[in-house]
């Protein structure tokens, strides 16, 4: 398995070239041909272009020994004139035939390839993210927004370039590299060929080695940049803070701090890029210049070579020097594909949800709605020794309203996750209608609830988009009468496209009374037993305020209502209050029950927020 790198700048996904690499072992190579299972009936289409590829590569090695006996006449004086023109026309013609035959093996193996990949990364991306979907509310708090979305995205596009163009080029180097080195030995004077063994190998080695030094400081160095970055991002996004506590002496002494460490290693980074190209224009062109000195003595000195051995060698070489100095990319960027991969099916082999996605648009059973705690303990698997609830235990009889308040941190938000299952207690029982949450269909649980959040987040698509979201399959009625009945209908109708009104990303475009309006009409249209209310109006003004109110308490009649508070004035009819501390229930009754117990927390709490108002 490959080893995961860390992502030091949290704040944006990895880049390709900053992907893991995984080893080149066998096991590695077995798990990535599990990418051949999603091939399905384009199997045909690999093996053509498989066949192209190996066209292309066989016609890489004809091609430099045709082009070399062309070069062979350059020193020609025993044939005629004639006869020279009538053989470089034929040796012309054999080129050209090459090269259209070349073009067509090209194009052949770059298509078939590329109808290879994309139906196979069009399978993999739909599971990868049908995948991350059905995952539990654990696994997203324990994973980044922007990490999730670079294995969709980057992690894919590394498979793909592997696919379409490293594997291909890979083989088709490693034809023309080997095939090359043999062919200089067999179709050359060893005289020559020894000279080009003897030096180009090491020296492409060292060259690889370095190289590798190079990328490593580029790497470091980008990171530093990013660091930087990152304190810029961070001033200017907290401008308000900065000059608030007029901390910009401090900023600028920050981002001077790191901007020394970048000169620095930029300095270094320097240093290192001057040695390698003295390296190359020393050894690399030096020795190239040598062969070539050798290759002309020994041809017109010694006489010890043709001039055809001459072409041959040179262009030969060439070729051979090219593929194998293009083999380090292609392998690196296969071991990124090994380690994308591996990260990829990390995630599709991943614990889900059971969820029954094709009865996303049937109605839920009917239900009385009734919710019972039966000794209910509960730690986040994030935090485990920290317990969030203690032995809780209360009944929401069908219909009621219940409130939930209590200071921050004793558990209310917690009761509402609890309740949707997207955690499930560590001891104890939840049961809706009398039957255990942990034995029902999870689809059919949570078409029974409906969510109203504090912080509503809207889908960057239109008013009928965000409102359908609660019934997929809703009629243009339907959802005009739920946001009706969600005091939003006059506000949809004051804009100009009315329902086909853009929200913006997240809904920035509306405030955050007609984002809450508009929740509210989703929930309506789901048409809910159970209704979750987590502090749905404490961010409001008060005319907002009274807006959502007022549409809360319509949506609230004839259903059974959890209602998380920190207004205490808005849950005053509620059928019981539960007051919360440290996880576990301090008191419950009614308001006026409550009030009257000038020692408990409810009527402390009330006392506060009465001095404070």
């Amino acid at each position: 398995m490959a080893k995961k790198e860390e992502n030091t700048d949290l704040k944006r996904p990895l880049r390709k070239d900053e992907l893991p690499k995984a080893k080149l072992s066998i096991e590695n190579f077995r798990k990535s041909t599990r990418l051949f299972q999603y091939l399905g009936k384009h199997k045909w289409k690999f093996v053509l272009g498989m066949i192209f590829l190996g066209l292309s590569a066989g016609v890489g090695l004809i091609f430099p020994m045709m082009a070399g006996k062309l070069l062979g006449y350059i020193g020609e004086k025993v044939k005629t004139p004639d006869k020279i023109s009538k053989e470089l026309s034929t040796i012309g013609l054999y080129l050209l035939i090459l090269l259209l035959f070349q073009a067509m093996a090209s194009f052949g193996r770059v298509y078939f390839f590329a109808q290879v990949t994309e139906n196979i990364l069009k399978a993999v991306r739909k599971d990868t993210f049908a995948r991350i979907i059905q995952m539990p509310m654990s696994f997203f708090s324990k994973n980044q927004v922007a990490e999730l979305s670079s294995r969709i995205a980057t992690d894919i596009n590394v498979i793909s370039d592997a696919f379409t163009i490293n594997i291909a080029e890979l083989i088709r180097q490693s034809i023309v590299g080997i095939g090359g080195l043999i062919l200089l030995i067999i179709k050359t004077d060893w005289v020559i060929a020894k000279w080009f063994l003897m030096i180009i190998p090491p020296l492409t080695i060292i060259a690889i080695l370095f190289s590798r030094r190079i990328r490593k400081y580029s790497k470091t160095y980008q990171e530093k940049i990013a660091e930087s970055n990152v304190i810029v991002g961070e001033a200017f996004t907290g401008i308000t803070n900065v000059k608030t506590f007029t901390n910009e002496q401090y900023e600028i002494n920050k981002y001077d701090s790191i901007t020394d460490k970048v000169r620095e290693f930029g300095l270094k980074y320097g240093v290192l890029r001057g040695t390698f190209f003295s390296f190359v224009m020393i050894f690399v062109f030096g020795s190239i210049f040598f062969i070539l000195w050798q290759m002309l003595f020994a041809l017109k000195v010694e006489e010890s070579i043709t001039p055809e051995s001459f072409g041959t060698f040179l262009m030969l070489s060439l070729f051979v020097a090219g593929s194998l100095g293009g083999l380090p990319e292609q392998i690196a960027s296969i071991q990124r594909a090994l380690g994308a991969t591996d990260r990829v099916f990390e995630l599709i082999d991943g614990n889900i949800e059971n969820i029954e996605l094709l009865k996303e648009n049937t109605p839920a059973a009917p239900s009385k709605g009734e919710i019972d705690f039966g000794n209910v303990s509960f730690n986040y698997p994030s935090r485990p020794d920290f317990t969030v609830l203690k032995n809780l235990n209360f009944t929401v009889n069908s219909g009621d309203t219940v409130a939930l308040v209590g200071p921050s941190g004793s558990g209310k938000t917690t009761i509402a996750s609890l309740i949707l299952r997207f955690y499930d207690p560590v001891s104890g029982m939840i049961t809706i209608d009398g039957v255990n949450t942990k034995t029902m269909s999870l689809t059919e649980l949570r078409k029974k609830i409906a969510l109203v959040p504090q912080d509503v987040i809207l889908f960057a698509g239109t008013i009928r988009d965000n409102i359908a979201y609660g019934k997929p399959n809703a009629t243009d009625a339907e959802i005009s009468e739920a946001a009706r009945q969600a005091n939003a209908l006059d506000f949809i109708n004051s804009f100009p496209d009315k329902f086909g009104t853009l929200v913006g990303e997240r809904g920035i475009q509306l405030s955050g009374g007609q984002r809450q309006r508009i929740a509210i009409a989703r929930a309506v249209l789901k048409n809910p037993s159970i209704l979750v209310l987590d502090e749905a109006t404490s961010s409001l003004d008060s005319e907002s305020e009274r807006l959502v109110q007022e549409a809360l308490d319509k949506l609230m009649v004839g259903r059974t209502s959890v209602v998380i508070a920190h207004r205490l004035a808005t849950i005053r009819k509620a059928d019981k209050i539960i007051v919360l501390q440290n996880g576990s229930v301090q008191e419950s009754g009614t308001h006026a029950e409550l009030i009257q117990n000038e020692e408990g927390l409810y009527h402390r709490l009330s006392k506060m927020q009465f001095e404070l108002s």
